[in-house]
């Protein structure tokens, strides 16, 4: 299309109206920000005012997020973009952080990983994520009746099954666990973040030394002896998988159990219907969109987006909280509906960069959810739903505890 340079001008940032912060306050622990949903249906592509004092846009509507998350027009490159909820410098990505990279460089780290994550190689694994959630069913049982969900469940399968494949020791859990939510932390304290990843990179780094001196089959010992990385590029590829490897699942496993039992009538037929449990997946990563911030861009050149003129240099915040609640391309998309078709969802990304684990992750989530029904078919909330503490204070959105008792 033709861009109307005049028509475009007309429309930039000053017309566009005041640039807002980027809403993130919640009523529903289950329901994206109104705000959200005003500005899809009014201004999908609408100004951002970010903490440090730069505007950007926020693109809520999903065929629009669609087109900027594969635009390579749009950089994934962090220091060329400025956050929507901190007030720092951009910074260039560590080593290994392909996520925060263009090609070629993108490229050549994603081609050493893909083979690992095929939906072949993850089918392999299946019969190890059904034995380390019946383990975690099997305790869970044996602890109660009453357990906290994130604690004794929810974590530890994408925890276990991600040190397995990396060749991470599950003992030191606690250790990487904690540093971890640090640096997924929204008010971030940048001392404390500093420390939590030094830690890790001292933690990998010797870690990887002992898989160079004795290889142990997993997929850091085959990184370390077969590709051409560095040792700070195997560390920021290790810290990269670990940290997103379990964090992610963890919070779908538990916030998605949060939702079934608020909707008790979805609960029950999921229970009746275990067949059901893939599109109850797809349905529940729609409905949750746990990436609370969303996916960030940068204007690499000028770029028309749903008639808005995105200036080079400009950074974009695509809401997949918001485009995935879109009617245009879901209907009724206000309700959890597990017998719905909700291919097309955005909760992994798209383009190049979509999230490389989500077949072991849609493995986790339907052998996890499906084995908690069949177990605890009366699975219930242990307080009351509006004192589950939700993780509003984390770029993966969730909940921190979830009491249940059966």
């Amino acid at each position: 299309m033709t861009i109307d340079a005049a028509r475009i001008d007309a429309q930039g940032t000053e017309a566009a109206g005041t640039p807002q912060p980027l809403p993130l306050t919640r009523t529903c622990p289950f329901t994206p920000p109104a705000e959200l949903t005003r500005l899809r249906e009014q201004e999908p592509v609408s100004p951002l005012a970010h903490p440090d004092g730069t505007v950007g846009w926020l693109v809520t509507e999903h065929a629009l997020a669609k087109q900027v998350l594969t635009d390579s027009r749009f950089s994934a490159r962090s220091e060329l973009q400025h956050s929507p909820v901190l007030d720092q410098e951009p910074q260039a990505a560590m080593p290994g952080g392909f996520i925060f990279m263009d090609p070629p460089d993108h490229t050549r780290y994603r081609k050493l990983l893909t083979g690992q994550f095929t939906v072949r190689r993850m089918r392999q694994l299946e019969a190890r994520v059904q034995e380390i959630t019946d383990q975690q069913l099997a305790m869970m049982r044996e602890k109660g009746p009453g357990a906290d969900l994130v604690a004794d469940f929810a974590l530890p399968i994408p925890s276990l099954m991600i040190c397995e494949l990396l060749g991470v020791p599950y003992e030191d859990h606690d250790f990487f666990q904690k540093n971890s939510s640090a640096i997924f932390e929204l008010a971030q304290n940048p001392e404390e973040v500093g420390q939590a990843f030094g830690a890790l990179h001292v933690y990998l780094g010797e870690l990887l030394q002992r898989k160079r001196a004795e290889p142990t089959g997993d997929l850091l010992s085959s990184l370390a002896a077969e590709s051409d990385l560095s040792d700070v590029e195997l560390i920021g590829v290790a810290l990269l998988l670990l940290v997103a490897g379990h964090e992610t699942t963890a919070n779908m496993l538990s916030l998605g159990t949060f939702a079934l039992l608020r909707h008790p009538d979805q609960f029950r037929l999921l229970r009746e219907k275990p067949e059901l449990v893939d599109g109850a997946v797809e349905e529940l990563l729609r409905y949750l969109s746990i990436m609370h911030v969303g996916l960030i861009r940068a204007a690499l050149e000028d770029v028309e987006v749903g008639g808005r003129l995105i200036r080079a240099g400009e950074t974009v915040t695509v809401s997949m909280a918001a485009a995935n609640r879109d009617p245009k391309k879901f209907g009724a998309s206000e309700d959890l509906d597990i017998t719905r078709n909700a291919g097309g969802h955005l909760a992994f990304g798209h383009g190049i960069h979509q999230c490389l684990g989500q077949q072991l992750a849609r493995i986790e989530m339907r052998i996890g959810f499906t084995g908690l029904l069949r177990e605890f078919p009366d699975l219930r909330l242990a307080i009351p739903a509006s004192e589950v503490p939700l993780r509003s204070d984390m770029g993966i959105y969730g909940v921190h505890r979830l009491p249940v008792t059966w």
